[in-house]
């Protein structure tokens, strides 16, 4: 066996061809960048398609550059669904935009672990600063500590495993054994994430009640407050609140700060999953609609959702640092530093090592990117541009409620419209509320306008089921997206309705 060195140009691209092919990569996005409209948003690819084309087996010698350019774009690219299309209005919208692509480029190129000050102390302290700039924003007034985790469910996992932390009878040691069963309480709309932390905690399915929702599905405090006594007649330990402002079908928003109180009284960790709604808060005339959140235990909000970050970057703030700490921090001998963690805030309180305070040990330089963008963009502009995203919503919730062949199905608060096809519907007003069915007559219908509206190409929406009813989904988010885009999506489902049978 050799024991000399490789030449130097297998090691890594010299700084010439690395140019080289950087700007090719900076072209090629773009090139696509301005060319989004020309794809069709939803992939046409078959399952399996791309596997097929692919080789089995990974190459066993360097593939010349050309070779790999055209893979993607007669491989790769027909396999893409556009998240990055003015017309996905499918889930909820993101976007990847140009700042952000070129913060992550940064990101990656410079390739820290943020895990303990001393292995980047730029990681660390931008990522104390980014989230004090965003909770100041968006109202979230002296919420002390702020991190950066991939995705909300990654946050919600988090912020559950702290609020376990408080329960008086429980061991970090002995785990679950210490204590009896504790519950979760969160709306019948609340995300499945929920759920699956309860799995992962070790806590079981059965630990989350679903509370029953008023008409426009926020959660019912009354039935909260029934569903926490009854639960400790019962023996069983309240654990946690989950309120959530834009729930992932309707975007309903429960009412934080009465659940607040609630918490409070019964000395239940308050968490927020602000995921999406969130970014509504930097408008001035929805900050009404979070009263009460600054008062949380903790809150989750994604940027990459609609503050135009590029995935995965979920923000989870808490007043209560030190249940994060509690849960998470694990330090063995070689990641032992000589500087040591202060135990801060994440802002002034330096050093501090983010690795104590949830789940990852190895962590990206995501803050690099989001300062990007909030540098890019400002606070002023991004008000402007999610202003417009909630203005041609609302534009559009309005002529679904005038028009006599569809019906809005819940309340806009947001930027996303709930609403489907029933022929002679008649003008509904505002997102009536509905008694539950038990047979919803119009689904094949709105299944078969949802798939022809799919299948043109030109649009995206999704669905969701509302009290028994096929309900069609459709969300702004990408910062591409103009008033035109929803304007010719909704004469697009006028269309396709018309020309369904019978």
């Amino acid at each position: 066996m050799s024991t000399d060195s490789p030449p130097l140009e297998l090691l890594d691209l010299d700084p010439d061809e690395f140019l080289r092919r950087g700007g090719d990569v900076l072209q090629w996005i773009a090139k696509y960048l301005g060319s989004t409209r020309d794809y069709p948003v939803l992939s046409r690819s078959e399952p399996g398609e791309l596997s097929g084309l692919l080789a089995p087996d990974g190459p066993e010698r360097a593939r010349p550059w050309a070779e790999i350019l055209r893979d993607l774009d007669e491989l790769i690219m027909p396999a893409m669904t556009h998240w990055n299309h003015p017309r996905f209005f499918a889930y909820f919208a993101n976007t990847g935009s140009a700042p952000g692509i070129l913060g992550a480029a940064l990101a990656t190129a410079l390739n820290p672990n943020g895990m303990l000050w001393r292995t980047s102390p730029a990681a660390t302290e931008l990522e104390g600063r980014v989230t004090h700039w965003l909770a100041e924003w968006l109202g979230l007034g002296d919420m002390p500590f702020g991190i950066i985790n991939d995705t909300a469910s990654t946050s919600t996992l988090v912020a559950l495993a702290a609020a376990r932390q408080t329960v008086p009878a429980y061991d970090r040691r002995l785990g679950m054994r210490s204590v009896g069963p504790l519950r979760i309480y969160a709306s019948e709309q609340a995300h499945s994430s929920i759920d699956k932390a309860a799995v992962i905690l070790g806590l079981g399915l059965d630990a989350v009640r679903r509370v029953a929702t008023l008409s426009d599905y926020s959660l019912d405090p009354a039935a909260l407050a029934e569903a926490i006594a009854s639960d400790r007649d019962e023996g069983v330990t309240p654990m946690c609140v989950v309120a959530t402002t834009g729930t992932t079908s309707t975007t309903s928003v429960d009412p934080v700060a009465e659940i607040g109180e609630l918490a409070r009284a019964n000395g239940v960790w308050l968490h927020v999953d602000a995921a999406y709604g969130g970014s509504a808060a930097l408008v001035p005339e929805k900050r009404a609609l979070f009263a009460g959140w600054e008062e949380a235990d903790s809150v989750v909000i994604n940027p990459h959702k609609w503050l135009f970050t590029p995935m995965c970057c979920s923000l989870l703030y808490s007043r209560r640092p030190e249940m994060l700490r509690e849960a998470f921090s694990l330090v063995p001998e070689y990641l032992r530093s000589d500087v040591g963690d202060s135990r801060g805030d994440g802002l002034d309180g330096m050093p501090l090592d983010y690795m104590n305070y949830g789940v990852q040990l190895g962590r990206p330089f995501r803050a690099l990117t989001l300062w990007m963008v909030l540098s890019t963009y400002g606070r002023e502009t991004m008000v402007q541009l999610l202003r417009a995203h909630l203005g041609w919503v609302a534009e559009l919730a309005s002529m679904i409620d005038a028009h006599d062949d569809f019906e809005r199905l819940a309340p806009t608060p947001f930027s996303t419209v709930c609403f489907r096809y029933r022929q002679g519907a008649g003008a509904t007003g505002e997102g009536c509320a509905l008694e539950p069915v038990e047979e919803d007559t119009w689904a094949g219908a709105n299944e078969e306008l949802m798939a022809r509206i799919n299948a043109d190409g030109m649009t995206f929406v999704s669905h969701t089921r509302l009290r028994g009813r096929l309900t069609l989904r459709l969300a702004v988010g990408n910062i591409r997206t103009t008033r035109a885009d929803v304007q010719a999506a909704w004469q697009q489902i006028q269309r396709f309705a018309r020309e369904l049978p019978g």
